[in-house]
């Protein structure tokens, strides 16, 4: 009798969530302001998602390197990442209902999880790659080759893929027609593993290689401003040797731009997620510490999901090389982003956007 009384109240209040078992009956966790909040914030990715990382693949007349192979393959994965969020948007406008079907769920959940994943792998690869060329420059040569980086991004998707294949298991739309991007109840207690692994090897790990490699590239440009080559040293306080250390001084703060970045969108959310499949699992911390990391958990997600835009963002902002791009790069991003609403203005304002875009597209051919 108990479990049927405890199977009607569950029933009787959806999934919360959107993905995971529901907190002891006793436990209320008002979160009808989600239904507004992810939505809009979802929608928004999906939005910049899609134009700046089509900007980035669609971008013609480059000379292929092995640092524009790295970021076609990471706006490849953050587009796929943005074009899995429409479904979710969707399944919470309806109040976690999912109307998509379980292969669907378990699609979209594994796409969101496996975009996500690959996007961390390669901003990884990037910052292994920078600290390579610029702290082993001769001793790692043969690894700046075209066909090693090719190679190194496949590796990547087998990888990522392998880690995050299980989720097809585990998502599923259950009894309560709603999309569980966990497990359904009797298979939180099998999921919990499998989730504090994917996290370590997905992001804790990663984390670890990303702030090591750019911690070794800072010490290595300070050591450098301070003993400059004997070309640049010779010039004194001349127009070279000021270029060299502004250069050097825009790099590290490049670096420390995409390092804090890289925390901001990822850090909170694994780690409130980390909580929150532990306070589940362990039925610990009580009601409030449970109300806490679950809304902490809500407000983090769309924060990893701004990572599959601002990694395009910083690619027009921020050249190859660690310096600031040219205007041909930002001019191409601002051109594109007014073609993609030029549709949505009305005549007057049309004729004006087309006379600016022929502008900007003149300074590109220049």
């Amino acid at each position: 009798l108990a479990d049927l009384v405890a199977a009607v109240v569950v029933s009787n209040h959806p999934n919360t969530s959107g993905t995971s078992p529901l907190p002891p009956a006793s436990c209320s966790i008002d979160e009808s302001y989600k239904y507004v909040f992810l939505p809009v914030c979802y929608s928004l990715t999906f939005l910049f998602s899609l134009i700046l990382n089509s900007v980035v693949l669609l971008g013609g007349g480059r000379r292929w390197n092995t640092s524009l192979i790295y970021m076609v393959n990471l706006a490849t994965t953050d587009l796929m990442y943005g074009l899995s969020l429409p479904f979710l948007v969707a399944s919470y406008v309806m109040k976690d209902s999912w109307v998509f079907g379980d292969f669907m769920c378990r699609l979209v959940r594994f796409l969101f999880y496996f975009n996500l994943y690959c996007s961390i792998f390669f901003l990884t690869c990037i910052s292994v790659h920078r600290y390579l060329g610029i702290c082993h420059p001769m001793r790692t040569i043969t690894l700046e080759s075209k066909r090693v980086v090719k190679g190194t991004c496949a590796l990547v998707w087998v990888v990522v893929f392998i880690l995050t294949c299980p989720i097809f298991r585990f998502a599923q739309t259950g009894y309560y027609m709603n999309c569980w991007d966990d497990a359904i109840d009797k298979e939180f207690a099998d999921y919990v593993p499998y989730g504090i692994v994917l996290h370590l090897l997905g992001f804790f790990v990663p984390f670890i290689i990303i702030g090591w490699c750019y911690s070794q590239v800072v010490r290595t440009i300070f050591q450098s401003l301070r003993s400059p080559p004997s070309s640049i040293e010779s010039g004194d306080d001349g127009p070279g040797y000021s270029n060299y250390i502004r250069r050097r001084r825009k790099s590290i703060k490049t670096i420390v731009t995409i390092t804090l970045m890289f925390a901001l969108c990822f850090l909170p959310f694994h780690v409130t997620r980390t909580l929150f499949l532990l306070l589940r699992r362990g039925q610990i911390g009580g009601c409030n510490a449970m109300k806490a990391v679950s809304i902490c958990y809500k407000v983090t997600r769309p924060l990893a999901s701004c990572n599959a835009w601002l990694n395009a963002l910083l690619y027009f902002l921020i050249g190859d090389k660690g310096a600031p791009c040219s205007v041909v790069n930002g001019s191409c991003f601002v051109y594109c982003i007014w073609l993609f609403f030029l549709p949505f203005l009305n005549g007057k304002y049309r004729h004006r956007h087309l006379l600016v875009g022929g502008v900007i597209s003149v300074m590109q051919t220049d």
